[in-house]
């Protein structure tokens, strides 16, 4: 027993009393939490600890400060063939978390930091973070695809056009004004395609994957079975770029 302030109270009683309440849910069915922002400072926090780490390094290549983490093809190191297509298959999502120079990483934080905590809210922590890094590895994936053997990509550029892509479905799901949000994505797109040294085959993988994610999640029946669908749709995404990387990988000859 303990006290309360009428009388006194039994524990197994009161947990008894709670379960047939009902668990307040984010906008999309997930779990309501005080911070809605802890998932995006994480992954901010990581990215920025990892760069840290490459400064320290010292090296003054990519390839040489980044050359067993980064991705995505096939590229020779130290006379050794390294890559995706060899079986590094975490490059997918370790490229995603290295970048280039302090404006690369200023730029991603920034607009993570935004639309980060945004789409945490609604979507909850757990759909939040699938979302992300699901994100990032459509992103490598389709650099993967299409870029020539030997190109080495880095940056979470990728994970961040998926937000792009998601705060696009969750707004036009609520029925909220999206005019900004096309703006914005058209001027970087723009950029995107203009500018030799970025990845355009990165953003627009993640921008694809991120949509399509988020209009899962998004649009998922209400009831009981929401979770069901949302978690077999993630699945799916996930499942279909495995699926992408190995024919890729069985044409490189891996």
């Amino acid at each position: 027993m303990r006290t309360a302030s009428v009388g006194f109270q039994c524990p197994q009683c009161v947990e008894e009393g709670t379960k047939g309440v009902r668990q307040a849910t984010t906008t999309f069915g997930g779990r309501v939490t005080a911070d809605s922002s802890r998932v995006s400072l994480a992954i901010i926090a990581v990215n920025v600890a990892v760069f840290v780490v490459g400064l320290a390094v010292g090296e003054g290549s990519l390839q040489l400060r980044f050359g067993n983490l980064a991705g995505p093809a096939v590229f020779e190191r130290g006379g050794e063939v390294q890559g995706v297509a060899t079986g590094q298959l975490y490059r997918l999502v370790t490229a995603a978390f290295l970048h280039a120079g302090v404006f690369h990483i200023l730029l991603n934080m920034l607009v993570l930091a935004q639309l980060g905590p945004v789409l945490e809210k609604s979507l909850g922590r757990v759909r939040f973070a699938v979302l992300y890094l699901l994100s990032a590895l459509g992103g490598s994936t389709l650099s993967y695809l299409v870029s020539d053997a030997g190109t080495l990509g880095v940056g979470a550029s990728g994970a961040i056009y998926g937000l792009f892509g998601a705060y696009f479905v969750v707004v036009r799901r609520l029925g909220g004004e999206t005019r900004p949000i096309l703006v914005l994505l058209a001027i970087n797109l723009v950029i995107t395609f203009t500018v030799p040294i970025i990845d355009w085959r990165a953003h627009v993988g993640g921008l694809v994957v991120g949509a399509a994610l988020a209009a899962v999640l998004a649009y998922a029946p209400r009831g009981p079975r929401r979770t069901l669908v949302q978690t077999v749709g993630c699945a799916a995404g996930a499942l279909l770029i495995l699926v992408a990387v190995a024919l890729r990988t069985a044409a490189l000859g891996g």
